[in-house]
């Protein structure tokens, strides 16, 4: 007994890709799932020296060294406590959990204070790479007391990705910074792969074969647009269906899937006071998109444009795939604006002090927003650590000034022929609005003090100073 060195509780496709990950650099590794068939399973398929299966939680925590360390990786939310509670009294004080999974940062921080009163440490680390990241490499987002970092950092630099020989992890905070941090990921996530989805409905509306398509997006990778996101969706258009003689793509049923990340992002920028229009349209267009019925039935009810399958010449071909790519490479600058931005302000009104640069940093590889393009964020926070928005970095503002007009006639070209970019045009309005010197909320006070008497600054006045008009009409 105590011959191991980590333990994992949850052997989903996560769990189990970390802990093969983990033992295959030489740590000795304990794992355990409440599912009798699933231990068996992965019994019989990799138990080795380096990993030990163990038929229950007293039996894991017996194999484990001390102080123990112990990765949850179960669905967020009651089953996470059901696996703390089962583990409380199997442990002794400075022994470790780590919860691994989406969790809900607020969720992170109470148990933290919980199992602290019980002399427990607790650390929050979120993951993302998906099954292929967690077994080769994934970028980690943990956060917590430092002396409880300092127990699994080790761990955790041995099994992360490597980017230029760094490993993508960092201690990111205190309390819940780091499945924060994992969430707002998974938001900018959400609004990156949008984007690229609303990018191919213009081209494909245009008539553009898959193959082509294809070969679009293996140009762009090789371009500012450089990403997993990209590559992957490259090798998506070319796969063929294995019960037809179509492409795959083209008999995916057209209604997506979430698991609550996004929509933690959105109502979190909401709670904030953060603009997130990108992210929050990219969730609401997967809302949208699974209302499969009522939009069958409305296309058949509601008339838009004359139907847009352009025969266009291979010379306004390459014009469009090229003001395509720049709506797409600056919507998606102001996406991560919109994340990063929300991320700054968690941090200083929960006191994290989370290092932007060095989040960046740890997303260029191992995660699903891995991309060329984040290097110019991590250099962008180096050179100015309190930039107030990314948008406004040199390079960055560079970008958005060259390319901006293929942006507009892109945004133009769908509302003309009826197709839905509601990312791509989010993103444009947001850009806009930041770079407004005067919006018309000068007429939206008014309204707010004609009927409710809120009250409105004057611009001829000090700001904080405010005023009602006693003259408005009465409206019977």
């Amino acid at each position: 007994m105590y011959e191991c060195d980590f333990g994992f509780i949850g052997l989903g496709v996560m769990g189990q890709n970390l802990a093969r990950n983990m033992a295959s650099k030489g740590f000795r590794v304990a794992v355990h799932d409440h599912l009798p068939c699933v231990n068996a399973s992965f019994s019989e398929t990799y138990a080795s020296q380096n990993l030990i299966c163990c038929t229950s939680l007293s039996d894991l925590v017996g194999q484990l060294k001390q102080p123990r360390m112990i990765q949850v990786m179960v669905p967020a939310g009651d089953a996470v406590d059901a696996v703390i509670a089962g583990l409380v009294s199997l442990l002794d004080p400075g022994d470790l959990i780590i919860d691994g999974g989406n969790t809900l940062f607020v969720d992170t921080a109470r148990r933290e204070r919980e199992l602290a009163d019980k002399g427990i440490r607790f650390l929050g680390a979120g993951i993302s790479g998906g099954e292929e990241g967690a077994l080769k490499g994934p970028s980690i987002m943990p956060s917590g007391d430092r002396t409880s970092w300092s127990m699994v950092k080790p761990f955790f630099e041995a099994i992360a990705a490597k980017v230029d020989g760094q490993p993508c992890v960092v201690h990111v905070g205190s309390g819940g910074a780091g499945h924060y941090v994992k969430m707002v990921h998974n938001g900018i996530e959400y609004a990156d792969m949008q984007l690229i989805c609303e990018a191919y409905h213009i081209l494909k509306s245009a008539g553009f074969s898959n193959t082509e398509l294809a070969d679009i997006f293996d140009q762009w990778n090789q371009s500012e647009l450089e990403s997993y996101l990209i590559e992957i969706t490259a090798q998506i258009l070319r796969q063929k269906d294995l019960h037809s003689d179509q492409d795959l793509i083209d008999v995916v049923v057209d209604r997506a899937g979430q698991k609550g990340t996004g929509r933690w992002t959105a109502l979190s920028g909401v709670q904030s006071a953060v603009p997130l229009s990108a992210i929050a349209s990219a969730v609401e267009a997967r809302l949208l998109s699974s209302r499969l019925d009522e939009r069958r039935a409305a296309a058949t009810v509601l008339a838009g444009p004359d139907s847009w399958n352009m025969a266009i010449s291979d010379n306004r071909k390459v014009d469009l795939v090229r003001q395509v790519r720049s709506a797409l490479y600056l919507s998606k600058i102001v996406a991560y604006a919109q994340g990063l931005d929300l991320v700054q302000r968690a941090s200083d009104e929960h006191n994290w002090q989370v290092d932007i640069s060095a989040i960046a940093s740890i997303w260029r590889g191992g995660c699903i927003i891995r991309a060329v393009f984040l290097r110019h964020i991590v250099d962008a926070y180096k050179l100015e650590p309190t930039l107030i928005n990314m948008m406004l970095a040199p390079f960055f503002v560079d970008a958005l000034s060259s390319g901006q007009h293929q942006w507009r006639e892109v945004v133009a070209l769908a509302a003309r022929g009826g197709i839905p970019i509601p990312s791509i045009s989010a993103a444009l309005s947001y850009f806009d609005a930041y770079r407004c010197r005067r919006l018309p909320a000068n007429l939206l006070q008014a309204q707010r003090d004609f009927f409710g008497a809120h009250s409105f600054e004057r611009i001829d006045r000090p700001e904080g100073e405010f005023f009602h008009h006693p003259n408005w009409p009465t409206i019977l």
